[in-house]
């Protein structure tokens, strides 16, 4: 049975969701592409079908869900975003938590068409905090754009950090709560 444009849309569109999520549970190298396309639900073959290489996957697997970050912290206010991305919920998570978290060291030995979604993701998620920080405080866009970048890198870094250590640690806790209390201390807005 042939199958339409759309539904080949479709198809590529799910197997870039599930990648997604594979990618961020895994990482880049914990996922063949044979694997994948079965938890898609489709043969290995097909996959040339949709994409050029792994890489090219990896590419459109992170705009996807940097862009679903983005969707997600634009309707929250700054406190919120932070009080969440620091929890042991979004900890626990990685395969629907934050893309640089689980992947920024992942992505820092690929393609360059990686490290590029990679950046413009980035770049898209400190304008939408740049942006909240404006509202919030009335401070010039590209004033606060530091502040961001350190907020940021603080809070990835916990995430990090805190998956680093057994789940019931108490030290993976405590990362999580020093970096929120310093985020708080900080900006005042957390």
């Amino acid at each position: 049975m042939k199958v339409t444009k759309a539904q080949a849309l479709e198809n590529r569109q799910h197997i870039v969701e599930t990648a997604s999520v594979l990618f961020r549970e895994r990482g880049y190298d914990g996922v063949g592409v044979a694997e994948l396309m079965a938890t898609a639900g489709f043969t290995h073959g097909g996959f040339y079908k949709h994409f050029g290489s792994k890489a090219d996957l990896m590419a459109e697997a992170a705009a996807f869900s940097f862009e679903h970050s983005a969707v997600l912290s634009s309707k929250a206010n700054i406190a919120d975003f932070v009080k969440y991305y620091l929890s042991p919920e979004h900890r626990d998570a990685p395969g629907n938590g934050c893309t640089m978290a689980a992947l920024c060291t992942d992505a820092s030995r690929q393609t360059e068409s990686v490290k590029e979604t990679f950046a413009a993701g980035i770049e898209k998620q400190l304008a939408i905090l740049a942006s909240k920080n404006a509202e919030l405080t009335g401070a010039d866009v590209n004033q606060s754009r530091a502040r961001q970048i350190a907020l940021i890198a603080q809070a990835v870094g916990a995430i990090v950090l805190s998956r680093s250590c057994p789940q019931d640690s108490p030290l993976a806790d405590e990362i999580l709560e020093a970096c929120l209390d310093s985020i708080a201390g900080l900006s005042g807005q957390a």
